[in-house]
């Protein structure tokens, strides 16, 4: 397990498991609990690089960035830490 910690967004940390390069398993600490629990479990089996294509650069209200947006920053990471 890797945990990410992500900036300028309500969750606190985000726990992200890969089977490779594919998402396994991904859960939020903080943040809006029913929505982030949707998105964990619409991107497992997807690969990182498909998770980014969906959701980077979505934003939250005013903010330059979002959970889902983090959530691609911490897979990332999490794909190169792995390796």
């Amino acid at each position: 397990m890797y945990r990410y910690t992500p900036r300028g967004v309500c969750s606190r940390a985000i726990d992200i498991d890969l089977d490779g390069d594919k998402v396994a398993r991904v859960e939020f600490v903080g943040g809006c609990d029913g929505n982030l629990k949707a998105v964990s479990k619409l991107i497992e089996g997807m690969t990182v690089e498909d998770v980014a294509a969906a959701l980077e650069g979505n934003t939250c209200g005013r903010r330059a960035t979002s959970c889902a947006d983090q959530l691609v920053k911490g897979l990332r990471e999490a794909r190169q830490a792995a390796v």
